[in-house]
């Protein structure tokens, strides 16, 4: 279960927990990595189950007496040797911050142990070391709330981010390879007084109550933090520090007073990341640069759990001249989504879209940083590409990715193709091609750059991996109906449609030739594979005989890989056409192609959308413009369902992002609700499925 923090693991687990019943309940073991965590749960899962005297804990020297309901720290059982309990001891295992799931003291107990229910809790289950932690669920998430919608439902605090610029030049300061070295960054800044000035001053200006502040302060090292410290009570603030090895007392008593109000302030390093609960935090201080994704979400976390009180959150954020290699895009992207391109336009436009009581603000210097650092950090030209490669040395296209931190639309905007950049490197393979590519490989490179990217059917993705291994390029005349229009689809987007067409039979074989080609297809094809973000499901024609379209419910296609699936894209008919609108008279199906922002600015207050969900269920569209209710179209909108046909959404959020033309989501077939007006008709519609929760922000932007 992947949900933010603050909104509930631990309870929701509890609750799922006591619906095992049986007598007695279950066995369990509660797996976290700190004292405070597991005295927190196991009073959570006391309070749900109504029992005080339910479970036992194994930290810090206890042991338990019965091992029937066992919460227990993870450095504890490192001790313990498995082969000690039979693998299937225990009914139910649930796993605090899974996400640390990948290492070797977890791994070993999740291997040995065999439960009936494997639960894993998480805010983050991407790893920043790329290590898949899914498998042990078989790849798939049972429920998922991130932050936008808890903040969106009102389960979190709303907060006020605000990057300040502070001065400090962090371009010279070493860096290594997770990021600063944090030995010469704790003494640069605690040598600094004009820095100090600068946070007590912003402190003053931005918190409202500064007397009844209960404030938490992330730092370098533990120097840092006890220098910070000295420094706020000089300055005749209540504050205090905490590291890691501070004594258990200590802790427990520094946050007591903290949320008591004895302290304004208390600083730490890593302390505070994880599953620790205070919900009366209302100010964040980021001290120190913060590149990870995952440690940005978890040290926000700790201020956004709702108090009463409290009407918001407020995070101050300290920013310098960073080292080139620092990645702002990364903290920031995993708080708003969306690309950089979507993350440069955002920073530039002010962050129009926040969820309700939320602003974020940058001032002009720490702005111009901030979008310094987004064209410099990542290569945005093909020399800067090939040094960075050159740089990581030989490796796979995933490799390659996660070594530069690119996401594939950013590589292939740059690269153009994988398989050309590798000859370009020098990285072949003995007897492989070699000098300049050819006329067919430099088309095909543009195509899948262009082209391919959105592809996220995993059947379909598993056959053409399969098919392209073969020997000899297909022959189409032994195609039947649906592997045809499968063929037509990828050739659309390869070769392009219209006066690029190439005639099927032809197209294969030239792509067969293209040995270096088919190879990137490969590749490209599992890592699709591997990053596929939603489910798709077959589309339900309500009939006994399987459909001729290869199209999925909620997967992504481009218009010509639409019209190819209906039939409609051959070798006598090779252009698909660029109409909002098409009726297909074999199915009887009318296909909408919905683009949600027709605005050429990405952002404007301005701009009234006339397509967009009502709800995960409903959407409202408008035809177009000569389309009257009289008309044959406009009854045919209205009657389908007595008519026989039938009506296909498909939708995406705007034409192009960075030069690369959007597919559509397909959102399958709804059924007529009302409209108003004509010419346009503005017609309500419900689908047959919902949208996936993923996309309803997005889809239901003007409303």
């Amino acid at each position: 279960m992947v949900a933010a923090t603050g909104t509930g693991k631990t309870v929701v687990a509890a609750l799922d927990y006591a619906r095992q019943g049986g007598p007695g309940h279950p066995s369990l073991l509660f797996v976290a990595h700190r004292r405070e965590i597991l005295q927190q749960s196991l009073a959570t899962f006391r309070q749900v189950l109504r029992d005080g005297s339910f479970g036992e804990l194994l930290v810090d020297g206890q042991r338990p007496s019965q091992w029937r309901h066992v919460f227990a720290s993870v450095q504890s059982l490192a001790g313990l040797d498995p082969a000690g309990l039979a693998p299937d001891t225990f009914d139910v295992v649930i796993v605090d911050e899974f996400h640390h799931a990948a290492s070797a003291s977890y791994e070993r107990w999740l291997h040995h142990l065999e439960p009936a229910l494997l639960l894993g809790l998480t805010a983050t289950p991407e790893r920043t070391g790329g290590e898949d932690i899914l498998h042990w669920f078989d790849g798939r998430i049972a429920a998922e709330l991130r932050l936008w919608s808890a903040l969106d439902q009102g389960l979190l605090c709303p907060f006020h981010y605000f990057g300040l610029h502070d001065g400090t030049d962090l371009s010279q300061v070493e860096w290594r390879r997770n990021g600063y070295a944090t030995e010469a960054l704790s003494n640069l800044y605690t040598a600094d007084d004009a820095r100090l000035r600068l946070i007590l001053r912003e402190l003053a200006d931005k918190v409202t109550n500064l007397e009844a502040m209960r404030a938490l302060g992330f730092c370098v090292r533990v120097e840092h933090a006890h220098w910070m410290a000295r420094k706020f009570v000089a300055a005749g603030l209540r504050a205090a520090s905490l590291d890691a090895s501070s004594p258990r007392e200590q802790r427990a008593e520094q946050i007591r007073r903290l949320r008591s109000g004895e302290l304004q302030i208390l600083f730490a390093v890593d302390l505070f990341n994880e599953g620790l609960d205070i919900p009366e935090i209302d100010t964040v201080l980021f001290l120190r640069p913060t590149e990870s994704a995952i440690v940005f979400l978890q040290q926000l976390g700790r201020g956004l759990r709702l108090c009463r009180g409290k009407s918001c959150l407020t995070v101050l954020d300290f920013i310098g001249q960073a080292h080139r290699s620092f990645r702002f895009d990364l903290r920031y992207r995993a708080l708003l989504g969306g690309t950089r391109d979507q993350l440069e336009q955002q920073i530039k436009e002010g962050f129009p879209f926040l969820p309700a009581g939320c602003s974020l603000q940058l001032d002009r210097v720490s702005s111009e940083r901030v979008l310094a650092n987004l064209r410099e950090s990542l290569p945005t030209r093909r020399p800067q590409l090939l040094a960075e490669a050159r740089r990581l040395g030989r490796c796979s296209l995933t490799g390659l990715l996660e070594g530069l931190g690119m996401e594939l639309v950013e590589f292939y905007k740059v690269a153009g193709s994988w398989a050309l950049l590798q000859r370009e490197l020098g990285w072949v393979a003995a007897g492989a091609a070699s000098g300049e590519p050819s006329d067919d490989e430099k088309r095909l490179g543009r195509g899948i750059a262009g082209g391919l990217l959105h592809l996220d059917d995993p059947e379909r993705l598993r056959w053409l991996a399969d098919q392209l291994q073969r020997h000899l390029a297909p022959d189409p005349a032994g195609f039947d109906p649906v592997t045809e229009r499968s063929w037509r689809m990828l050739m659309a987007q390869l070769w392009g449609s219209g006066r690029q067409h190439v005639p099927l039979a032809e197209a294969l074989v030239r792509l067969w030739a293209a040995a270096a080609l088919r190879a990137e297809l490969l590749e490209l094809f599992a890592l699709l594979h591997e990053r596929t973000d939603h489910l798709v499901a077959p589309l339900d024609w309500g009939r006994s005989d399987p459909s001729p379209i290869p199209l999925k419910l909620h997967g992504r296609y481009a218009r010509a890989e639409v019209f190819a699936a209906f039939g409609l894209l051959n070798d006598a008919r090779p252009f698909p056409g660029r109409e909002g609108v098409l009726f297909d008279e074999v199915t009887q199906c009318d296909v909408f192609f919905i683009t949600l922002k027709k605005s050429e600015s990405l952002f404007s207050p301005t701009t009234r959308y006339n397509d967009y969900a009502i709800s995960p269920w409903e959407f409202h569209w408008e035809s177009q413009s000569n389309t009257r209710q009289a008309s044959p179209t406009g009854q045919r909108y209205i009657h389908h369902a007595e008519r026989g046909s039938r009506v296909m959404l498909f939708v995406r959020e705007e034409n192009k992002r960075g030069g690369v033309t959007l597919p559509f989501l397909c959102l399958g077939f709804a059924d007529y609700v009302s409209h108003e007006g004509e010419r346009p008709m503005a017609i309500r519609w419900r689908l047959h499925r919902a949208i996936p929760g993923a996309f309803v922000p997005v889809m239901a932007l003007a409303v």
